[in-house]
């Protein structure tokens, strides 16, 4: 029997555990905090399980507008000022990956095996951990002003059409129909049936870690360091509070994989992408499908704590302190899109979370053997895909660990891409 530590205890970690246990393997799960808990991005999760989402944030002209990340804190995406000198290595080659066409399209073509059949894939790993009704598949509404504003983002569709996705054209009335609480001055919405969610992505994630236990996972609360290797060979991880002896190590340990990686034998330029959620109990609507206004560029969802407001890229690094405003500006611009929504809800009378996204420049994660041991396993790097994507990369883990064929070509997201 192998033994496996999986670094990492979010929800791409968990699946990997899961399918590695179903192998008959030993699991550990090495996670800094509870399952499940406010410290990870899993918890924090848009709550989307988008098949379509296969576009990358880089696209081609993106260099022309990153004067204008630095220059309003408040944007979309936004860079902090103070970071930008430890940030540029990474910006540079960000910017380089969505360069021209070809290079997006096939960050799409290699994103797309990973996101197929999210919301199916997810409802049976639910109802096997006994919380199926957590995943939910009533497909994703896209809104916008009008149909120009859609054909401006003509690249990102035909991506998604050539990938697979299809979807239905709603004009004015029907967008009405479909959600009435939608402010007048969106016009045209483009329904994406085969797009799910994960109701609440704290409990699903817990709900993993209990069924990766009942399956026979040890999980150990503390922060793994490192890795014990003997003549190029795995024989323990090192952690906060000791060794954790192993043959074989996962690291899925989100935006803090870049120095495990590293001592791995890859440095991989990651970085952590901050995103922002703000949690209102008693809206005073409720949508009858997750909404994503094109002129927000976030993701607007019912949960059993109440409308879901996420989304915003802010590159400061993993140490900055969150800023609070950008939560704000969440809501504020959310009030714009529902009408019906409290005019006067104050901020601390809402949940508020940052996490961190860990985002490579080409949008692609590491899912590969380490260069330097062929023991470890990289699982991370996923980006805005990580919930999507779980269900797919834990059986590639488990398939790469023992020496299966892959299903799909795995080199667009070896770690030793980045030289």
């Amino acid at each position: 029997m192998t033994r496996v530590v999986v670094i990492g205890g979010g929800v791409v970690g968990l699946a990997a555990a899961i399918a590695l246990l179903r192998d008959g393997h030993a699991v550990t799960i090495v996670e800094p905090g509870v399952p499940g808990g406010e410290q990870s991005a899993s918890y924090g999760n848009g709550t989307l399980l988008n098949p379509s989402s296969v576009v990358p944030m880089s696209s081609p002209g993106l260099w022309k507008k990153v004067p204008g990340y630095l220059a309003d804190p408040l944007g979309p995406l936004t860079i902090r000022w103070s970071y930008l000198p430890r940030l540029l290595p990474w910006l540079r080659r960000f910017v380089a990956a969505g360069s021209g066409v070809a290079k997006v399209e096939a960050t799409g073509r290699a994103l797309r095996p990973l996101v197929a059949d999210a919301p199916a894939l997810h409802r049976k790993l639910a109802e096997d951990a006994g919380v199926g009704d957590l995943i939910v598949r009533q497909g994703v509404l896209f809104a916008f002003p009008n149909r120009a504003a859609f054909e401006a983002e003509a690249l990102t569709w035909r991506i998604r059409r050539e990938n697979g996705t299809r979807w239905l054209e709603l004009d004015a009335d029907e967008l009405r129909q479909r959600e009435p609480a939608l402010d007048r001055r969106y016009s045209f919405g483009i329904l994406v049936e085969e797009n799910g969610q994960c109701r609440d992505p704290g409990a699903y994630t817990a709900a993993l870690a209990r069924y990766a236990a009942e399956l026979g996972a040890t999980i150990v609360l503390t922060g793994a360091t490192g890795f014990r290797l003997e003549a190029g060979r795995l024989c323990a991880v090192k952690t906060r509070d000791g060794e954790v002896a192993c043959d074989k190590a996962v690291i899925a340990a989100g935006a803090w994989s870049k120095a495990l990686a590293r001592e791995a034998g890859d440095i991989v330029p990651l970085e952590s992408e901050r995103g922002y959620h703000v949690v209102i109990e008693n809206p005073g609507i409720d949508l009858r499908h997750p909404v994503m206004p094109s002129d927000g560029k976030m993701a607007c969802a019912m949960t059993p704590a109440g409308l879901r407001l996420a989304g915003q890229v802010e590159l400061a690094g993993l140490d900055a302190a969150p800023n609070w405003q950008r939560a704000e500006a969440l809501l504020k611009f959310a009030r714009g899109v529902f009408p019906a929504l409290p005019a006067d809800t104050p901020l601390d009378s809402v949940q508020l979370w940052m996490g961190h996204r860990p985002s490579t420049p080409d949008g692609l994660p590491c899912l590969s053997l380490a260069s330097g041991c062929p023991d470890v396993l990289h699982a991370f790097g996923h980006g805005h895909v990580g919930l999507a994507a779980a269900v797919t990369t834990g059986k590639v883990v488990a398939d790469m660990l023992a020496g299966r064929p892959p299903a799909f070509d795995l080199a667009p997201y070896s770690a030793a891409r980045f030289g």
